[in-house]
């Protein structure tokens, strides 16, 4: 299991955070994720995002299903970034 913690900004804070599409992207392949906002910056959100499978991650993330929930979720796709919590 991989821990992701990813950073990036909405144009909409409120819809962001109640949007389903989180759950419908993530929650079929076995993924968690935990929201967070930025009370400083109102646009910037962050994610921890529970992997099973980083593989199955990266090819989520370059679908078009993915393309489709960021884009109804209002991210800023130049914006991502992305960290990924060492394996000990």
């Amino acid at each position: 299991m991989a821990t992701l913690l990813i950073f990036h900004e909405v144009e909409d804070v409120d819809h962001w955070l109640s949007s389903p599409r989180r759950r419908e992207v993530f929650g079929p392949l076995g993924m968690t994720v935990r929201t967070f906002v930025d009370p400083e910056k109102s646009n910037r959100v962050g994610l921890i995002v529970e992997v099973p499978d980083m593989d199955t991650f990266q090819k989520m993330m370059e679908s078009e299903a993915a393309a489709d929930a960021m884009k109804f979720d209002g991210v800023r796709r130049d914006t991502i970034v992305m960290l990924v919590e060492p394996e000990t």
